[in-house]
C-alpha cells in the first residue's frame, strides 16, 4: 500500500469515526460511500480461528497478509484518531449548531442514496422488496423510544456487540442504537473519563459482534448482491428520516448526575418543518432556550455541499479507476 493510499484510508477512518460519534449517522455509510465497505467486511472476514492455524503453520506475516493488516491498522487507526479527538467538538456542535450539521449529514446521505442505487445490477421484484424492507427497518429504528442503561459489565458487552452490527450497516447508526439502549452517554462518559473497564468490556462485545456479522453481510453481498445493495439502500432512504435537521425536543434527560456539572439535556426528538422549528415549546423553556433560527437558506446550502461534495468524488474515483 503506498502512502497515498493510506493517507487516504486513513482519513476515510477518521471519517468514519466522525459519523459513529454521531447519533443518526453511521460509520458504515461513510465506509459504503467512499468505496471500501466490501474490502471491510472481507478484510473483517478473514480474522478467525483459521487465523491462529495460519500464525502457528506459516508465521505472522503470512497471517497479517491473510486478513488484509495495513489495510485494518490504517483504517482503525483513523477511526480511533477521531473518536478521542473529535468526541467533545461534535458532541458541542451538535447542541449549539444542530441544524447546520444535521443539513451537511441530510445532503451527504441523500446523495448516497442514489449513488448507490446505482450498484443495484438488476431491479427485480426482490431487489424493489430490499428496498422497501431497509427504509421501513431504518424508519422503525428511528420512531423508537430510548431506553435506560442497568450498571452492568455485561450489559456493555452486550450494548458492544449489537452497537457494532448496526455501525457497519449503512444508514443503521450504532449510536443511535447505544442510545436506544440507554447506553450512549455512559459509553460516551467511559470515552471521555477513559474508564478502563468498561471501555473494555464494550470493545471485546464490538470485536465478537463484528467478526459475527461481517460474515453474514459477506455472505449476503456474494450470493445476493442486488438484494443487499437495494437493501442497505433502503437503510439509508430511512435513515434521512433520522438526519432531518429541524427537530423539536420531546423528553429531556438529566446528564453528569450527581456531579457538579449535572444539568438537563435534550433526549428524544421529533421532526418538524422549518416554518415549526421556530416555535418554543415547554421543554425548550426547561432547557433554557428563548430562540430557535431555523438557518433554513445555510441549511439548504450545506445540503448542496454535502450532496456536491459525494458526487464530486464518486466522480473523481471512477476517473481514477
Amino acid at each position: 500500500m503506498e502512502i497515498r493510499d493510506r493517507i487516504t484510508l486513513y482519513l476515510k477512518g477518521m471519517a468514519m469515526g466522525a459519523a459513529d460519534v454521531v447519533p443518526g449517522v453511521s460509520g458504515g455509510t461513510i465506509a459504503f460511500i467512499s468505496g471500501i465497505y466490501e474490502e471491510l467486511l472481507g478484510s473483517i472476514k478473514a480474522f478467525g480461528p483459521d487465523t491462529l492455524v495460519v500464525v502457528r503453520k506459516e508465521g505472522v506475516a503470512a497471517a497479517w497478509r491473510q486478513i488484509n493488516g495495513n489495510f485494518l491498522l490504517t483504517l482503525v487507526a483513523g477511526i480511533a484518531t477521531s473518536i478521542l479527538l473529535l468526541v467533545r467538538p461534535i458532541t458541542w456542535a451538535l447542541e449549539h449548531e444542530a441544524v447546520l450539521i444535521w443539513s451537511f449529514f441530510f445532503g451527504l446521505i441523500l446523495a448516497s442514496v442514489w449513488l448507490c442505487g446505482m450498484l443495484v445490477r438488476h431491479w427485480t421484484a426482490g431487489a424493489f422488496v430490499g428496498l422497501l424492507l431497509g427504509t421501513a427497518i431504518a424508519v422503525a429504528i428511528g420512531l423508537m423510544g430510548a431506553g435506560s442503561a442497568p450498571d452492568s459489565l455485561l450489559f456493555y458487552f452486550f450494548a458492544g456487540s449489537v452497537a457494532i452490527c448496526a455501525m457497519i450497516l449503512p444508514g443503521i447508526s450504532g449510536s443511535f442504537i447505544l442510545l436506544l439502549m440507554g447506553a450512549y452517554s455512559p459509553v460516551m462518559d467511559a470515552l471521555r473519563s477513559f474508564n478502563i473497564s468498561i471501555i473494555a468490556v464494550f470493545i471485546a462485545g464490538c470485536l465478537t459482534g463484528l467478526i459475527g456479522f461481517s460474515r453474514f453481510l459477506t455472505w449476503m453481498f456474494t450470493r445476493h448482491h442486488d438484494l443487499t445493495v437495494a437493501t442497505l439502500t433502503g437503510f439509508l432512504l430511512g435513515s434521512l428520516t433520522i438526519v432531518w435537521p429541524w427537530k423539536e425536543v420531546l423528553s429531556t434527560r438529566v446528564v453528569h448526575a450527581g456531579k457538579p456539572d449535572e444539568a438537563l439535556a435534550p433526549f428524544l426528538s421529533g421532526n418538524v418543518w422549518p416554518a415549526d422549528y421556530a416555535t418554543i415549546t415547554a421543554n425548550d423553556v426547561l432547557l433554557g432556550i428563548s430562540d430557535k433560527d431555523p438557518q433554513v437558506l445555510l441549511a439548504a446550502v450545506l445540503m448542496l455541499f454535502g450532496a456536491g461534495l459525494l458526487i464530486g468524488l464518486e466522480k473523481l474515483g471512477t476517473r481514477r479507476a
